[in-house]
């Protein structure tokens, strides 16, 4: 995909406004430990009229027990194939604290191609889900090239939205003051 802007971080941001949660899940991740990330990505073809890929996975984030000088760096594991982006992900996870001490590990399974677009893709996924009263599974969306990025989103979106709940497990198990 390509964007209009020279400068990395306006291309990061254009990037990232177009990769989609069409399914967002809302359960918190846990304080300690190991979450798992179910989800569908749907990338859409290179060419108008081709083909879509379908993937299924799961992004895995793990949270140390005891932090250490070893593990306080972020670590994304499978998501990008390029490296377009990475000093600007560097540079935002680094700095976010949410984000310190973290391990995120993407793992999927091989790309299906599917003949439909990307909308009847996430309609056919949404019903299915729906049917099956899956409520942990997101549906991710992304230009083709952005795939990694959409996951990414998921990930760190989760992982902002959970923060409230894990500052407040924290502090009820006495590691933070009321």
């Amino acid at each position: 995909m390509h964007f209009p802007h020279n400068d990395p971080e306006s291309q990061f941001h254009d990037a990232w406004r177009s990769v989609s949660i069409e399914r967002p899940v809302s359960y918190s991740l846990f304080t300690f430990g190991e979450s798992d990330l179910p989800y569908f990505l749907i990338v859409d073809a290179e060419q108008p009229r081709e083909p879509v890929n379908l993937i299924k996975g799961e992004v895995k984030i793990t949270r140390p027990l005891i932090i250490t000088p070893n593990n306080a760096q972020p670590e994304l594991r499978g998501f990008f194939e390029n490296h377009e982006f990475d000093d600007v992900v560097e540079f935002m996870l680094q700095r976010t604290a949410a984000f310190s001490h973290l391990k995120l590990d993407n793992r999927q399974g091989p790309a299906q191609i599917v003949s439909d677009s990307v909308e009847e893709v996430v309609a056919r996924l949404n019903a299915q889900l729906d049917a099956d009263e899956e409520d942990r599974v997101a549906i991710l969306t992304a230009p083709y090239g952005l795939g990694g990025l959409a996951l990414l989103r998921y990930a760190t979106e989760r992982v902002w939205q959970s923060a409230p709940d894990n500052i407040q497990e924290l502090r009820e198990r006495g590691f933070l003051p009321e």
